[in-house]
């Protein structure tokens, strides 16, 4: 069997589901570009703990974590089951990483999670573990997250990082209601910031890229937070060594907010 890669993803806000856009075609056509998983772990930046947490949930709920959507999102229901043996597994792998993990009986999808699985893979009967990030940890600690559970992919489970490339929301709240990136830089400090993550990719730099808080360009106006981006290095770390990164999304939207999404084979 073939390794499946594993994959970070930009997965937007709960519209993107909804909404015709170059992001909604790429998630919808996200199952197109492996075989068809016989699981899938899914890190969420919405999902944030202290120190990792594993759902054991046989039937994850939804989560509703946004105010201010069309009311069909509210009635949007992705009814893939969990896999508590799977769950366990992973639970012992990050343990014998030494990465004290917990476990989580209930847990349902938030958007993180059932965004791109929605899209992706609608009919929901690809089971799902969800795996939580810790934002007061740094990139070094999600890259070995992801590590403890790379040996997962050699049994066909796919692996994936759901968060985005960029998350300056008060910048996209500002273009929304004045129609303009409030700063006219902004574009540009965007685009300085994506480059940077796809030349030390290509280098294989990987003491740059955990070391990202000091080194890439623009940390503020793309992340003044870190939770979002988290989830990249959960991707890169599950890839194991020297992996081929592939940058299998890029697009836009209102010049500035970053949609890129990676494939790491």
């Amino acid at each position: 069997m073939t390794a499946m890669p594993s994959v970070f993803v930009s997965h937007g806000g709960p519209n993107v589901v909804i909404e015709q856009s170059e992001a909604h075609d790429f998630l919808k056509s996200l199952g197109s570009f492996v075989p068809k998983p016989k699981a899938i772990v899914m890190v969420s930046a919405h999902f944030e703990t202290d120190g990792p947490v594993v759902v054991t949930d046989p039937h994850p709920g939804m989560i509703y974590d946004f105010g201010g959507f069309a009311q069909e999102l509210y009635e949007k229901v992705y009814p893939a089951p969990g896999e508590p043996e799977l769950a366990m597994r992973i639970a012992q792998m990050l343990a014998d990483a030494s990465l004290d993990p917990r476990i989580a009986p209930e847990r349902g999808y938030d958007h993180g999670a059932w965004n791109p699985l929605i899209l992706a893979w609608p009919d929901a009967d690809i089971p799902v573990v969800q795996v939580s990030i810790d934002p007061k940890r740094d990139a070094a600690y999600h890259y070995a997250l992801g590590k403890a559970l790379a040996p997962l992919r050699e049994e066909g489970i796919l692996l994936i990082g759901s968060g985005h490339i960029t998350h300056n929301l008060r910048a996209i709240f500002a273009s929304i209601r004045h129609g303009e990136a409030p700063d006219p830089e902004l574009p540009g400090k965007i685009e300085a910031f994506t480059e940077w993550f796809a030349e030390q990719f290509e280098k294989g730099d990987r003491d740059a890229i955990l070391d990202w808080r000091s080194r890439a360009p623009f940390i503020a106006e793309n992340h003044p937070t870190d939770e979002h981006l988290l989830p990249l290095f959960f991707a890169y770390g599950a890839a194991g060594e020297g992996p081929r990164p592939e940058r299998v999304h890029h697009s836009r939207q209102y010049g500035f907010f970053a949609w890129d999404s990676w494939f790491f084979h």
